[in-house]
């Protein structure tokens, strides 16, 4: 087999991930996970630098910022990232956002 069929044979973590966690989180929270796949394309790349989601529960996303300038800037933003977000995963899931202050991960 030569390297570029491998390449084609392989498959994204999110599917993994998507599949196995479908038997032990309750269909909204698997629905949310899709947020993760949409992130930057509902924010834009310069608050995906500074803003990741970090945990969804009962309609409240949770997400990390990396300073208080970016919550304060993001609480402007909330009601347009609820919209981007609800539009995209086409469902109204996310009800509120609460922002706080963490070390991002890239």
């Amino acid at each position: 087999m030569n390297r570029n069929n491998k390449k084609n044979d392989l498959t994204h973590i999110s599917n993994i991930l998507d599949s196995a966690l479908k038997g032990y989180r309750p269909k909204p929270d698997m629905e949310m996970t899709g947020i993760w796949n949409h992130w930057t394309k509902s924010v834009g790349k310069e608050v995906a630098k500074n803003a990741k989601p970090a945990a969804f529960k009962d309609g409240i996303l949770i997400v990390n910022v990396s300073s208080s300038v970016w919550i304060q800037h993001l609480k402007f933003l909330e009601t347009d990232i609820i919209s981007n977000i609800n539009q995209l995963i086409k469902k109204e899931l996310v009800k509120k956002i609460r922002f706080k202050i963490a070390k991002l991960h890239n």
